[in-house]
């Protein structure tokens, strides 16, 4: 997870350096993730799972970042309507900046909360048909260890994910069943051998079809993605 995209392009005089991700050109800030190439898996696959298969795809971008996914699939998919969601002031700021920067604002909405408690009255159960989410996954005791630099310049909200690097995963897919329509998609990324916590917590969940997996071009699973029930 700490190695950037290497994509990224002076801005002009007085504007800010931008970053490619999927084509889409973003801004950065400090205080906020550095979208990884690695994440572009999760992106691919998620415009794959509804590209071309529904009329008005509504997507929820759960720990959006700079919203560099939602941006990426309203990029691809022009019919979509997204929400991006984040925590704090930082990202949600930088989100409907990169938003309005790429004209996107009447369809992305960017919201602020505690993962789905920032879409709170927007009555949004039960109808999603996609929602793609790049949570925290190291683990607090590696963060302290080998993998300590990458706090030397990004936010520690952006990777610490608890004592086994899986406490934003088992939120993210228990409460998501609330939000999907029956048939549609929850796509997510993981750590390098989080394949199997990752296939675990879908099974516990007793709402989803089985799991696949997306690789990386080293062949290692990344990626789960995986459909909500049609009887939950």
């Amino acid at each position: 997870m700490d190695k950037a995209h290497v994509e990224d392009r002076k801005g002009a005089p007085g504007q800010p350096a931008l970053h490619r991700f999927m084509g889409v050109d973003l801004e950065l800030a400090p205080g906020v993730l550095i979208p990884r190439e690695e994440t572009e898996l999760l992106g691919h696959t998620a415009v794959r799972l509804i590209k071309d298969r529904l009329a008005e795809p509504l997507v929820i971008d759960m720990c959006c970042g700079s919203g560099n996914l939602a941006l990426a699939i309203a990029t691809h998919i022009p019919a979509a309507r997204l929400w991006a969601c984040d925590l704090t002031d930082e990202t949600v700021a930088l989100a409907r900046r990169n938003a309005e920067r790429c004209g996107f604002s009447d369809r992305v909405q960017v919201m602020q909360g505690d993962l789905f408690g920032g879409l709170s009255g927007e009555n949004l159960e039960g109808r999603i048909d996609l929602i793609v989410c790049n949570p925290p996954y190291i683990s607090t005791q590696r963060l302290e260890s080998d993998s300590a630099h990458l706090l030397e310049s990004e936010p520690r909200e952006a990777f610490d994910g608890g004592p086994y690097g899986i406490s934003i995963h088992q939120r993210l897919v228990r409460d998501a069943l609330a939000f999907l329509k029956p048939g549609g998609w929850l796509a997510f990324e993981f750590g390098e051998g989080q394949h199997r916590q990752a296939a675990a917590l879908l099974a516990r969940a007793r709402g989803y079809e089985p799991a696949a997996f997306a690789e990386d071009a080293a062949g290692r699973p990344r990626v789960a993605f995986v459909q909500k029930r049609a009887d939950v």
